[in-house]
């Protein structure tokens, strides 16, 4: 079990049950908007993989919180207190990468050269692969921390842990010095080719979810920072309230912004892209996709006709 005090502390039955229990709610229903999302668009030739992802990561939400209540009713059980640590700390990351991947799309599209050329591919493919391998340092320190009693293997744990932390506050950011980077632009107005809408709205939303997500990195970066306390003496920033909105709240308010904000519509692009590296849309599939809705709207239009007969 955590010797130290740690974000959120030791859940309890009267006070983390009700409130897991609403996010629980809460991720369900982002589960299966974006589920729903994913699913009408692909039944119309329009495949975006970003609303499966943004599923997935409303059910390791949900498994998280499913998790925590587990530990409120067994707080001794070490086995679900790591587990608890772990999908806290792992399931966001699919938001930094999609929101990254949304600002890459958008570089790309202004600055054409530099956003298609392959160091700056190469630098994107290397951030999320190292993204990949500190979670999995994380996790592995989450572990070994709860097991082991070695003063020199606990203060390499803590470094890795505190490198993990900031390191994805640094991931967390790089969209916004992208988004200012494409608003310098006098072609910004390109943006319009990724999907549909306005490149405003996109530049909006790509910058609001951003600011939201490093906000919540920052502040879990930060206490790793902090010296450590004991469990019997948290400090301010280790309240349950501070765990709740830098966490989930601000996760479920990211997904909501995702689906009320149609990324999915905002931020398609043709398949097979990196190929052809641009992301001009291919007339003659746009009309098979046209013609494809047009003869669903005939067919439920005449079923509705002959339900009315």
């Amino acid at each position: 079990m955590p010797r130290t005090a740690s974000l959120g502390g030791r859940p309890t039955i009267s006070l983390d049950v009700p409130i897991c229990s609403v996010f629980l709610a809460l991720f369900i229903t982002g589960a299966a908007c974006h589920m729903t999302l994913f699913r009408r668009n692909l039944a119309r030739g329009h495949k975006f993989v970003p609303s499966a992802a943004t599923f997935g990561f409303c059910m390791s939400r949900i498994i998280a919180n499913i998790i925590r209540i587990a530990w409120a009713c067994y707080p001794t059980n070490v086995r679900i207190a790591i587990a608890a640590q772990i999908f806290v700390a792992a399931g966001v990351l699919v938001l930094f990468i999609l929101n990254l991947l949304y600002a890459q799309r958008m570089v790309r599209v202004v600055y054409p050269v530099l956003g298609w050329s392959r160091p700056v591919s190469w630098a994107f493919k290397v951030l999320y692969a190292l993204v990949v391998v500190t979670i999995i340092m994380v996790i592995t320190c989450v572990i070994q921390t709860s097991y082991t009693l070695n003063s020199n293997t606990l203060r390499i744990d803590r470094d890795i842990m505190i490198y993990g932390q900031t390191y994805f506050s640094i991931v967390s950011f790089i969209p916004l010095p992208l988004v200012f980077f494409v608003l310098l632009s006098p072609n910004r107005k390109q943006i319009e080719q990724v999907g549909s809408g306005s490149w405003v709205v996109k530049i909006f939303l790509v910058g609001l979810v951003s600011a939201l997500l490093c906000l919540g990195a920052s502040f879990r970066a930060a206490t790793s920072w902090m010296p450590p306390r004991p469990i019997t003496n948290p400090a301010w920033y280790h309240s349950k309230a501070c765990f709740y909105i830098f966490n989930f709240t601000i996760d479920i308010v990211v997904v909501a912004i995702f689906f009320v904000g149609r990324v999915d519509q905002r931020f398609w692009i043709p398949n097979g892209s990196s190929k052809v590296r641009h992301y001009r849309r291919d007339e003659s599939s746009e009309k098979n996709v046209q013609a494809t809705q047009d003869l669903e709207s005939i067919s439920v239009s005449e079923d509705m006709t002959e339900e009315t007969k």
